[in-house]
């Protein structure tokens, strides 16, 4: 297969149903923490000396989260290859090896939880690699899509506050509370950390994609970015309350109850997906927006050097 430039639509396809797939391996992940099922198979990378053991019990999600994470994982073998025969940008070729590795990595962060008996730090880094994985494969849908083949629609930064910058930050910060959370969620830190952090990020989205809105009203790309990341950022936060008041109505069950599992799950996912929708506006910020221009005096002391 010769190296194109013009990618066929399948590439762009396959990468949107890996990023799906990656989304119900977050979604699997979340149920076996919410069920507390991690150590329901005590020993990896078979499971109970099998490849298939009996799906009962809790061993139906520890397990099931396994087949799944060896499904993407093969998935994403393929997307790094079919990349490498078939894109001409070489920043695309290494960012598929990049999530083939990022995937490896993960996979392994997972047989340690099993091999040292769920040990926090090792737990939180999987949970945050997994948000990290599902974001490039989010990336990766965008960047084989035709429209992005397509010249940028530039428009100028505004004043000394450029979006290109806001943009770039947001991730990051995103990161951050889906660390707290995952810390929470493993028993690292106290639930304080993960609220404040729930506080700063629903400020920071709020004013990078305000911002966004009244700066480029026109730019539908922008806008359109700004409205969805306001949405589904509101969403998590909606989801984080309702997780938390389940887990506390639920709190003397003796197991842990649907009503909790479902909105801690749905919490989690939507967290991913806040995480990739940062990213994916951080991507389009500075794709479309010029840099801040360098000030003129500024400009003519460096020329005179």
């Amino acid at each position: 297969m010769p190296r194109n430039a013009n990618p066929s639509r399948a590439l762009h396809y396959y990468a949107i149903f890996l990023a799906c797939c990656t989304l119900f391996l977050v979604v699997a992940g979340a149920t076996v923490t919410s069920k507390e099922a991690g150590l329901s198979v005590p020993d990896w990378p078979l499971s109970y000396g099998q490849l298939m053991p009996p799906m009962y019990g809790n061993i139906f999600y520890e397990h099931g989260h396994r087949m799944v994470a060896t499904t993407v994982g093969f998935l994403t073998i393929i997307l790094a290859i079919w990349l490498y025969r078939a894109d001409d940008r070489p920043w695309m070729r290494k960012l598929g090896f990049a999530a083939l590795g990022a995937v490896i990595f993960q996979g392994t962060l997972g047989g340690l939880t099993v091999l040292f008996l769920l040990p926090k730090w090792i737990s939180v880094s999987h949970a945050c690699l997994a948000e990290i994985f599902f974001s490039t494969t989010v990336a990766i849908a965008l960047f084989t899509s035709p429209s992005f083949r397509n010249p940028p629609h530039m428009v100028d930064a505004t004043g000394s506050l450029s979006l290109r910058t806001l943009g770039l930050w947001l991730p990051f910060i995103v990161l951050g509370q889906v660390f707290l959370g995952a810390a929470y969620r493993h028993k690292a830190l106290d639930l304080i950390w993960h609220v404040a952090g729930a506080v700063i990020v629903t400020a920071a989205v709020l004013f990078v994609a305000v911002f966004a809105l009244l700066s480029y009203p026109q730019h539908r790309i922008l806008r359109t970015f700004a409205i969805v990341l306001l949405g589904i950022t509101f969403a998590q936060v909606f989801l984080g309350v309702a997780a938390y008041m389940s887990r506390v109505v639920t709190a003397e069950a003796p197991q842990p109850m649907p009503v909790m599992v479902w909105f801690t799950v749905s919490h989690v996912a939507t967290g991913a997906l806040t995480m990739a929708t940062s990213a994916l506006f951080a991507i389009q910020s500075a794709r479309h927006v010029h840099p801040v221009a360098v000030a003129p005096m500024r400009s003519a002391a460096n020329m005179s050097h």
